[in-house]
C-alpha cells in the first residue's frame, strides 16, 4: 500500500516538470483502479478497497492538482 502514494508522487512530479500529460496520468490511474477492482483470490477485498482508493484520488483529481 505505500506504493501508491509514491507513484502518486511521482505523477505528480511528472505532470509538474511537463513529462507527462494529465489525460495520460488519468489513463494509468483508471487502468490501475480497474486492473484492482477486477483481482480475485484470497487478496480480492484488499485489492477492491485499493481500486476504491485509486477512484477516490481520479474524483479528487489530486494527482493533477487541478483547480
Amino acid at each position: 500500500m505505500a506504493a501508491l502514494p509514491i507513484c502518486e508522487a511521482l505523477l505528480l512530479t511528472m505532470n509538474d516538470r511537463d513529462r507527462l500529460p494529465e489525460d495520460e496520468i488519468m489513463t494509468v490511474l483508471r487502468d490501475a483502479a480497474a486492473t484492482q477492482g477486477n483481482a480475485s483470490g484470497p487478496d480480492a477485498e484488499t485489492h477492491r478497497a485499493l481500486a476504491a482508493l485509486i477512484d477516490r484520488i481520479i474524483a479528487g483529481a489530486n494527482s493533477v492538482r487541478r483547480p
